[in-house]
Parts: structure tokens; sequence; C-alpha cells
């Protein structure tokens, strides 16, 4: 017991300390591509850092729910993340848990988020809820497919994380199959959806038009604001967690924690990576043309789900 709480500590850290660097190598290669400077891959640690020396500011009409949410938000996430082995030996709550429960955990913050950002009478969270909620609506049929393809994988078609991890671990050479390669597609559609990125949202503008996740979150100040914007950056590493290790298993069976850790990062990286081909090589969809963006990740999912089955 002593050594499954000491070992569920290490990955909080872990989780809480390589969180904000992806965004970071995002904005760094953003600006690299535009040639531009940009701010240090840090930035985020910096900017959080200074929201949490921030004073906060509450509207007068908010009530608790305002005050809960980024609270609820952060934890969900960063629950959410415990569920998901980071490298061999760290297991989290996998054996009693299931990918679905993952879903379920950022449903719940969701809704939190979408109260709070109605709970102040804005406007802009009014807005901002509605279309959070669409948007989410919209993505969360290709994630459930993801899901139910990466099950009946297995040997007992189970959703359980530990049984969907020692599967992955043997089969480590399912990497670059037809089928883990469209469910990795769909499945980075979906986290540029669910984490508001560009061409979904732009996390970047705070034009009214355009604003989802922003508008969300524009009453919020100091240390609230700290906890969403940690618990998104976790978030974005809870989906990347899945595609490194579940939909590219290579490495993941490797018992030296150092070597295992370092492949870990390394995939994320290149998962990062293409998040920021993504975004450099598309602009912001029009609020309308989201639902086709979400086509695209049902299809692509569905056709991941039956090469699966033809292919087996």
């Amino acid at each position: 017991m002593i050594e499954s709480i000491l070992k569920l500590i290490i990955q909080i850290m872990i989780t809480l300390l390589i969180a904000p660097l992806f965004t970071g190598v995002i904005r760094k290669m953003k600006a690299k591509v535009q040639h531009r400077v940009g701010a240090s891959v840090f930035q985020p640690y910096f900017d959080l850092t200074k929201l949490f020396k921030k004073d906060l500011v509450v509207s007068g009409t908010a009530s608790w729910i305002y005050n809960l949410a980024p609270y609820v938000y952060f934890i969900t996430a960063l629950a959410a993340m415990c569920c998901l082995p980071v490298v061999y030996g760290l297991t989290g709550f996998s054996f009693y848990t299931d990918l679905l429960v993952v879903v379920y955990l950022f449903v719940g913050g969701r809704i939190f988020m979408a109260l709070a950002a109605l709970d102040t009478g804005s406007t802009f969270g009014g807005m901002g809820s509605s279309r959070e909620m669409l948007v989410s609506a919209l993505v969360e049929p290709a994630l459930f497919i993801v899901i139910i393809t990466i099950s009946a994988r297995t040997e007992i078609a189970s959703t359980n994380i530990a049984d969907i991890y020692k599967y992955m671990a043997v089969n480590t050479g399912t990497a670059f199959t037809p089928m883990n390669i469209l469910l990795f597609a769909s499945t980075l559609l979906i986290l540029i959806a669910e984490t508001s990125r560009i061409p979904v949202d732009d996390p970047a503008t705070h034009l009214e038009l355009t604003m989802v996740h922003e508008a969300m979150i524009l009453e919020y100040s100091g240390r609230h604001l700290a906890f969403i914007e940690l618990g998104t950056y976790i978030k974005q590493l809870v989906f990347m967690t899945i595609m490194a290790n579940i939909l590219i298993p290579a490495g993941f069976d490797n018992s030296n924690f150092i070597l295992g850790f370092g492949i870990y990062l390394l995939k994320l990286l290149v998962i990062t990576v293409l998040v920021g081909l993504v975004e450099l090589n598309t602009v912001k969809f029009r609020l309308y043309s989201i639902p086709n963006f979400a086509v695209i990740a049902l299809v692509i999912s569905i056709l991941g789900f039956f090469t699966g089955f033809i292919l087996r």
C-alpha cells in the first residue's frame, strides 16, 4: 500500500512538472516557423507562477459554483491522468478503472466550467459555454469509437486500462498497423478539439466572434485562472499519453524507468510537433465548420474500427 501511494505521488509530480512544457513547445515551434523569436518553452511555467501570486477578482453575482469550478476542473483532469500508466511501474489507478471513466471525468469538469461561465450572467460566458458543449457533443462519438476499437483488440474486449496496457505491452509491434494509424489520426483531431486549439479554437484570441474556451474563463483571474490553465495542460497530456502508450506502445514494456521515461517523452514531443504542424497549416474555422471537422474525426475512427476487424 505504501509503495502504491509513493508511486502515485511520483506520477502526480511528473504530471504537474511536464504538463505545461508541451504547450510551450508548440508556441516556440510556431514562433520559429513564423520567423519570430517567441517566448521560452518554459513560459507557461512563468505564467502559472504569476497567476498564483495574483489576487482574485470575483464578480459580486457569482455563487459557490463559480469558486468551485476551477478546482473541480483541475482535480478531474489530474484524476484522469492518474488513471493512466505513464511508464512501466507507474500504474496509477489503472487496475481499478477504465477509459470510459477518463471520459466521464472530463465531462464532469466541463459541466462545472459551463455552469460557472453562466453563473456570473456574462454574455460571453453564456456564448462560450454553449459552444463548448456543442464541440464536446460533436467529437465525443469519435472518442467513444476509438475507445471501443482499442478495447475490442484485447483478448477479453475490456475497457479496463490495465488490461489494455497489458495487451499493448505484449504487442508492441502493432504501432504501425493500419488500424492504429487511423485511430492515432482520429485521436489527434479529438485532442485538438478537446483542448480548444486551432482550427477549432484559438487559445490566444479574445475576439468575441471566435472565442470558445476563452469565453468561458474570461471572468477568472489569479489562482482560479491558474488552476484552469493547469487543468487544460493536464487534459492535453492525458490525450497525448493515450496516443503515446496505447497507440504507439513501443518502449512502454521497458523495465528501465529512466529509459522508459525518455522514450515516453520522445513520443510526446513527436505528438506535440504534429499538433503544432496542424496549427501552422490551418486557420481558425468558422463555428459552422466545426461539425465538418468532427465528422472527419468520426469517419477516420470508424475506418479504424472496421480496418481493425477486417485485417485482424
